[in-house]
């Protein structure tokens, strides 16, 4: 009954570990061209978004699909951070 208590907190405290761990999670991407740089956390919701002053010489469509390009490479970027510690929970898990 020892062992099975001992692992069942195991299990809770490496469960509580993934939550934390998945929380932590930030994907960061500038553009090519360095004028957009994105934060997102670990659901894809903006964090932080940094402009340089090359803006200025972007058209307002050639901005936007900049701004959303650079945004969905850090979401894809955070999403697979999430996906490698959600296998690393289940392989462990697993053993």
């Amino acid at each position: 009954m020892d062992d099975l208590e001992a692992r069942a907190q195991r299990s809770l405290e490496r469960l509580r570990d993934l939550a934390d761990e998945m929380g932590a999670v930030r994907g960061r991407e500038t553009s090519s061209d360095g004028v957009v740089t994105v934060v997102v956390d670990g659901n894809g919701a903006l964090q932080e978004l940094e402009l340089s002053a090359g803006i200025a010489k972007l058209t307002p469509a050639e901005f936007e699909r900049l701004v959303i390009d650079t945004a969905s490479r850090a979401a894809q970027s955070a999403f697979a951070e999430r996906g490698d510690l959600v296998a690393a929970f289940n392989e462990e898990a697993a053993e």
